[in-house]
Formats: structure tokens, C-alpha cells, sequence
């Protein structure tokens, strides 16, 4: 039997379990929340991005969950400065020239603000400028994507969550919460 764990990571948490920093004092890992033995993170989620991170004992669904030959996508709402429209998210659907290569088209579209859990610290606001969200779905990984290519069609985001991986989502996890099953 395979061990999955879906874990909904809060924001400025590492996707580790020890912090091998010698430059950072007293960040938080995985170890805070979670306290098993043999499970491993499949992928990573930047400490400043929150949402669904998958741990598991097993190294093959590990590889498959993070290796872009597989494909697998995953889903991410992003809130962004200022209010995209249709013609600017083409770009997203399209694929973007990235310093790092060119990404492969997404699934992007707008969408309503979502039911979410307070940020601590929330979001930098300011008076003159409208957010909004989008719903992107990558099937690639490149470092910090979702970011870059936001900021690369001129919406930088200000909070981004990772709601799907595969068919796993984060629907009934609380922020800082785990779900175990077996496969």
C-alpha cells in the first residue's frame, strides 16, 4: 500500500522538513504540521505560495507527481494586481517566452474571488489598484511559472494557492491541515 498525504500548506512554510538554512532563523517546515515518518514531498510549493502539497512514501508516485514527462497537471489560483482581460490571458493559453524557455500553453481563465482562509500576513493592498483572480493549469513545472508568467503578461500576483494536483484538490483541508489515504 502507498501512503498519500494531502496537505493544504500555509503560506511561509517550507516544503521540507528541516530548514537547512544557516542564514534563516526559526522559519516553519513541514515538520510543524506534519509528524509522520516516511513520507516524502512529491514537488515543491515555494514557501510564499500555499495550498496543496502531496507527500508520499513512495518514490515512483513521488517521480511521477514532479516529472514533467508525466504530465500531470495541476491547478493554481492566483490573485493578481490590477483586473486582466480576455485579451490579455491569451498570451497564458498561448505558451510565453520565459528567460528560462517557453512555456507550454495553459488553461487560463478568470475567475471569481474563492473561498479562502485568512493570510497571516494578508496581502499588500493598495487603494488604487483593483485585484483579481485567475485559474491557471500547467502541465509543466519551470521554477516559480505561475510568477513569472503573470508578471510577464504585466499582472504580478500577490497570493497564490495550488488547489489541484491530478485529481487531489484542497476542497474540505483547512490551511495547515493533512489528509492521509492509502493507494
Amino acid at each position: 500500500m502507498t501512503k498519500v498525504i494531502l496537505f493544504n500548506k500555509p503560506f511561509n512554510v517550507l516544503s521540507q522538513f528541516t530548514d537547512k538554512s544557516e542564514h534563516q532563523a526559526n522559519r516553519d517546515t513541514l515538520k510543524s504540521f506534519i509528524e509522520l515518518e516516511d513520507v516524502y514531498p512529491a514537488g515543491r510549493l515555494d514557501r510564499d505560495s500555499e495550498g496543496l502539497l502531496v507527500l508520499t512514501d513512495s518514490g515512483t508516485l513521488q517521480h511521477k507527481l514532479s516529472d514533467p514527462l508525466h504530465k500531470v497537471s495541476k491547478t493554481y489560483w492566483a490573485q493578481v494586481e490590477g483586473v486582466p482581460g480576455e485579451d490579455d490571458i491569451v498570451p497564458l493559453k498561448d505558451g510565453l517566452q520565459l528567460k528560462d524557455g517557453l512555456t507550454k500553453p495553459a488553461r487560463a481563465e478568470l475567475m471569481q474571488e474563492p473561498n479562502l482562509w485568512h493570510r497571516d500576513p494578508p496581502i499588500r493592498e493598495r487603494k488604487t489598484v483593483p485585484t483579481s483572480w485567475l485559474s491557471l493549469t500547467l502541465s509543466e513545472g519551470k521554477n516559480r511559472q505561475v510568477r513569472r508568467m503573470c508578471a510577464a503578461i504585466g499582472f504580478p500576483v500577490l497570493r497564490l494557492i495550488r488547489y489541484r494536483v491530478g485529481s487531489w484538490t484542497i476542497d474540505g483541508i483547512p490551511t495547515g491541515e493533512w489528509r492521509s489515504m492509502q493507494l
